[in-house]
């Protein structure tokens, strides 16, 4: 298996931050009023997150007087930019980059100066069970999330360890882990689903553009999250191409206060600081999970002024919806770490 690529620009983080990682600026805006900051005049503050500015005040971060400086999540004019490149989701934007090999080098963000509210990862197109494919795939379904599918330390590959027993022999057997019958095949074929292995997946680039939605939180919003239609195995009979997964690793500064919110199906697993932090396995509808960093810092290790990994897997295994949707506060400090 081939080294990490680790993608680690300095960005403009918050002030307590600034020393550790070092400060930048991106895109200096003009003054005037923003998605979720005011107008103003020129204080004696520092600016805040990612977007440098002119005079205004904002909701987060800025300086203790006014206005020297906007943020990605306060101050003036800042609504991130979406490149003509990218297609715009309900909240956010996204782009499918290159093809990525099972055996090539990993690839490189292609602008780190762009900043982290711009996160790259891995998508793997799959065909389903129904065309011959993966049989995790268009197979099993569900009502809820079943948790337990994997187990609560992420592995030293940087990978979920299987841990499933709701297996189509076993899952009967086993009604209170698996309350919606059985949700995985095997060991051997789940290790497929984040790992990229010729004639079984086909794995692409991802580009995840986070916008500021108030209050200091960014999101990331697909109520119809079809990322590969058109590429990989094709579309199905449905017009779109079920059937992926979705793997983010990446950094953020725990500052304090910080949350991380997913809502949508089917499969999602979030480790952070390499333990499970968020479990919504399994086949199921629409579900919603937060992650609330203070009061699961003893849980998770985690130290105020530190920054730590936050590694999320996705999968879209059954037809008839797809929504992936993010809220957080984070300060991503990585803007991404591709792991073929």
């Amino acid at each position: 298996m081939s080294s990490p690529a680790r993608l680690m620009p300095p960005v403009c983080l918050l002030a307590a931050a600034v020393a550790a990682f070092g400060a930048c600026t991106f895109n200096p805006s003009p003054a005037g009023s923003g998605r979720n900051g005011g107008t103003g005049t020129a204080g004696t503050g520092t600016g805040s997150v990612f977007i440098s500015g002119a005079a205004g005040t904002g909701n987060t971060g800025n300086g203790t007087t006014g206005a020297a400086g906007g943020g990605f999540m306060g101050g003036t004019a800042n609504q991130v930019p979406i490149p003509a490149d990218f297609k715009p989701a309900d909240v956010g934007a996204w782009k499918v980059g290159n093809p990525i090999s099972a055996t090539g080098a990993p690839p490189t963000i292609d602008s780190p100066m762009m900043g982290c509210y711009r996160v790259l990862g891995v998508v793997r197109d799959f065909k389903g069970s129904n065309e011959g494919g993966h049989p995790d795939f268009e197979t099993f379904s569900g009502s809820k999330q079943t948790t337990g599918l994997v187990d609560a330390t992420l592995g030293q590959d940087r990978k979920p360890v299987y841990a499933s027993k709701c297996e189509p022999a076993t899952a009967a057997a086993d009604k209170a882990a698996c309350p919606y019958g059985p949700q995985t095949t095997s060991q051997m074929d789940y290790d497929k689903w984040y790992r990229t292995t010729d004639g079984t997946n086909m794995a692409y680039e991802i580009f995840f553009i986070f916008e500021p939605t108030g209050m200091g939180t960014t999101t990331f919003d697909s109520r119809n999250f079809f990322p590969i239609d058109g590429m990989g195995f094709g579309n199905g009979p449905n017009n779109h191409n079920f059937g992926f997964t979705t793997e983010l690793h990446t950094k953020f500064f725990y500052h304090g206060g910080e949350t991380f919110t997913f809502t949508g199906d089917d499969d999602l697993w979030v480790f952070v600081n390499h333990k499970l932090a968020l479990d919504l396995g399994g086949l199921h509808p629409e579900v919603t999970g937060t992650i609330n960093m203070d009061s699961m810092a003893g849980q998770l290790g985690l130290t105020k002024g530190t920054a730590y990994d936050l590694e999320l897997f996705h999968a879209e295994r059954h037809t008839s919806a797809s929504h992936f949707r993010v809220d957080t506060n984070f300060v991503f400090v990585d803007c991404g770490t591709v792991i073929p």
